[in-house]
């Protein structure tokens, strides 16, 4: 259900706008309880997948807590629509369950990674705002894993984005490259000697180049393209 919160875009400066969708109303109850705080503001939730779908199109959030398991679409799959209709909003799947199968379907799908139930507070608010600021909830050598596994063809991972690429310098390449490798800021800005300030600022400028929601999803670009390293 929607709430009564205006329903204009996104913003630069203003809260982060999120979208909670799970079927369980206590587990709704208990997110938009965690996130009642300055910075973060629940404009709309959902109960099932083809719900959360319609309060995307609607809302257009920053972020949208997806579970996997809901009636009628299952978060997956929903995540997937939403991705492909607004691209801009970062994808959260929640479970109960830890799997490198559910991250994996999760990545490809075009979410940003998956957070389990019952996490902290405190860890639920920092992996939104991670999110939201194109930062990555995976571990960055976890990800290179997955992201072999998609480029080697062993995933259904699909799609071509070497157009999309092509935007890209040959320093915003390499960074992407060495992003997809597992690599983090501060090993970056190593390797290219600067700071990890303007290696933060690369990534966004990739992000916003490749129309992507994270650092996740312009690493699974990256993979999707070729471009990861022997």
């Amino acid at each position: 259900m929607a709430s009564n919160t205006p329903k204009a875009g996104p913003t630069g400066n203003g809260p982060i706008r999120v979208v909670i969708a799970d079927d369980h109303p206590v587990v709704r109850e208990g997110l938009r309880i965690t996130f009642r705080r300055p910075g973060i503001a629940v404009v709309g939730e959902a109960a099932t997948g083809s719900e959360a779908v319609e309060r995307v199109r609607e809302l257009r959030p920053d972020v949208i807590l997806m579970d996997i398991r809901m009636p009628d679409l299952d978060g997956l799959e929903a995540t997937a629509i939403v991705k492909e209709e607004a691209p801009s909003t970062s994808v959260i799947i929640i479970t109960s369950h830890e799997s490198k199968d559910h991250l994996r379907r999760a990545i490809e799908a075009g979410a940003a990674g998956f957070i389990l139930k019952g996490m902290s507070r405190d860890a639920l608010i920092e992996a939104v705002k991670l999110v939201k600021g194109g930062g990555s909830i995976i571990d960055a050598k976890l990800l290179a894993e997955l992201l072999q596994e998609m480029g080697s063809g062993e995933s259904h991972f699909r799609g071509d984005s070497e157009g999309d690429l092509e935007a890209l310098s040959p320093r915003e390449q390499e960074v992407l490259q060495q992003v997809a490798g597992g690599l983090t800021n501060k090993e970056i800005a190593r390797q290219i000697h600067c700071s990890v300030g303007t290696v933060k600022n690369v990534i966004q400028r990739i992000i916003e180049k490749l129309g992507v929601s994270d650092r996740t999803q312009a690493a699974v670009l990256a993979a999707r393209a070729g471009l990861l390293a022997n």
